[in-house]
Parts: C-alpha cells; sequence; structure tokens
C-alpha cells in the first residue's frame, strides 16, 4: 500500500467507524472488520465496487467532484470532515499557506489587555506561543506549559485537570488533524504526531480514528486545585496575519460560581506577579545594587 496515500488512509478510518445501522443498512451481527465494507460504501455512494477499492488502494488518484460529494454522503461527513476530503482528494481545492511561528507583540499586548479572562495563542502543532498571567494560572498545575497535546497526553496531571479528560482529548486530536489538513507539509506538526504516537496509546488510538474538526467553540470544564471548578466558554479566533495562529479566550457566565472562580483566579494571577517582581528585586539587591 502507498505510504503517501493520505486520501486511501482517511477513507479506510472513516469507513471502520460507521456503523451499519447509521446508514440504514441492515446489521446481522459481528463483522471481521468494524465499520462498513467497502462494498457497502460503494452502493451507497453509487459507484461500482472495484472503483472505490483503487480509490482507497491509491489506485485511482482523481476521483470528480460528485464522486467525492457522493463518498462524503455515504460516510455522513459533516463539513469539516469533508472539507478535509475535498483537500485529499482535489488538491488544488485551495491554496496552502506555511504555518506561521512569529508572534507580533501587538497580539501580546492584546492578550495582556484582558486582565480578567484567561487568553492565550496557539501555533498550528498547538504550541502555546503566548498566554496572559490568567491563562498562565489557570495551566499552572502542569510540569510545562508549552503545547496543549502534550499536556493533554503526557502530563498526569491533565486527568485531574479535565472535568471530562476523554471529551478533552477526542477534541484536542481532531482539532490537530484539523491543522494537519491546512498545513499538510509542516513538519513541526509531524514531530508532534510523532512524538506523541510513541509515547501514548491514547493519542495513537484516537489519531487513528482520523476525525477532523478545527476548534471553533465550546464548553470547558476544569477542576483547578485552588478555585475549584470552572465551566467556561471557550473562544478561539483564527489570527489572518499569521496562518495557523488562534487567539483563544476563556469566559464565564456573569453572577456564575465559575465567574467567581476566575475572580479568585485573578487574585491569584497577581499575586503570582508581584512574587515574581519582588524575587527580581532582591536578587538585584543580592548582587550589590542599592535603591535610593
Amino acid at each position: 500500500m502507498d505510504s503517501e496515500n493520505k486520501l486511501g488512509e482517511y477513507l479506510r478510518a472513516r469507513r471502520a467507524v460507521v456503523r451499519p445501522q447509521d446508514v440504514g443498512l441492515p446489521d446481522y451481527g459481528p463483522r471481521r472488520v468494524p465499520g462498513l465494507r467497502r462494498d457497502e460504501v460503494a452502493l451507497l455512494a453509487g459507484v461500482s465496487t472495484d472503483y472505490y477499492i483503487r480509490l482507497e488502494q491509491g489506485r485511482e488518484r482523481h476521483p470528480s467532484d460528485q464522486v467525492l460529494r457522493s463518498i462524503a454522503g455515504a460516510l455522513r461527513l459533516d463539513d469539516d470532515a469533508a472539507a478535509h476530503l475535498f483537500r485529499l482528494g482535489l488538491p488544488v481545492f485551495e491554496a496552502r499557506a506555511a504555518a506561521s511561528p512569529t508572534v507580533a507583540p501587538e497580539l501580546v499586548r492584546l492578550m495582556e489587555g484582558m486582565p480578567d479572562v484567561p487568553a492565550f495563542l496557539v501555533g498550528a502543532a498547538q504550541d502555546i506561543l503566548g498566554a496572559n498571567a490568567m491563562a498562565r494560572e489557570l495551566y499552572r498545575g502542569f510540569a510545562r506549559y508549552d503545547n496543549l497535546l502534550r499536556m493533554i497526553f503526557l502530563d498526569p496531571y491533565a486527568k485531574s485537570f479535565y472535568g471530562d479528560w476523554d471529551a478533552a482529548s477526542r477534541l484536542a486530536v481532531s482539532n490537530l488533524r484539523a491543522s494537519s489538513s491546512q498545513f499538510p507539509a509542516d513538519e513541526h506538526i509531524e514531530r508532534v504526531v510523532g512524538e506523541l504516537t510513541l509515547h501514548s496509546p491514547a493519542f495513537a488510538n484516537l489519531w487513528a480514528r482520523y476525525e477532523v474538526r478545527p476548534r471553533t467553540r465550546e464548553k470547558k470544564y476544569f477542576v483547578h486545585p485552588r478555585v475549584g471548578d470552572l465551566r467556561l466558554h471557550f473562544e478561539t479566533f483564527a489570527v489572518a496575519s499569521a496562518p495557523g495562529q488562534h487567539l483563544s479566550v476563556y469566559s464565564a457566565e456573569p453572577g456564575s460560581a465559575s465567574h467567581d472562580g476566575l475572580v479568585l483566579l485573578r487574585r491569584l494571577a497577581d499575586r503570582a506577579a508581584t512574587d515574581t517582581e519582588d524575587a527580581g528585586e532582591d536578587k538585584t539587591l543580592e548582587k550589590g545594587d542599592t535603591r535610593s
């Protein structure tokens, strides 16, 4: 099988998670392989079984727009998953820019100008490129605050921090899949995927499902060790001037317990900033400097 046959890889992965009853086909009990058979997908899509097999195996490289739409319907792909299918099947579907690793100072100022909510900037590989004091305080329990995927899958603290770790991990992986779809030649994304596949069976299992869903907005449930339960609204904004970068912001319903939790988190962040400043001044004095 062609290792570069990404279209076939995607079709096999999505076919494996569709049950016969999901698409109106009879289910005759246990199957040798999970999901739909190739002849069933071909039937639902209105193409010949031989053609679909050649498409999955990479022997057919030029499916038409109509065929891809039919297959997307047969596999019950949502808009994001169907868009990914078209990117793979029609390489000229859209232009692909390179992911930007540079953080604009204006974005840093914007995040710092949001003192009452956690705000942070992530890159295409889910590296944390910048964060305000509230975001750093929110994630303080992690050994490293560097990459959301590594934090979720490789840091044991994640299992207690995320109120629903299973949901958080699945969303994170499907979002990384969306990034890899937009930037298919990004070496840093490949390195992150390779590291996590090697060290986290949970990540490897979710990655193999090939779910593609860019993160836009969602509800988040955190259990902070000093603040307690936080049920927050998450909103992310694409940075038009920096491909692959997204500004993420958490907020809480006014008057809710989680809103009170963010107020406490702000106090902790302010206290941490003050302690850091005091430590810096003490170190300066130890070097022999004087203050008037």
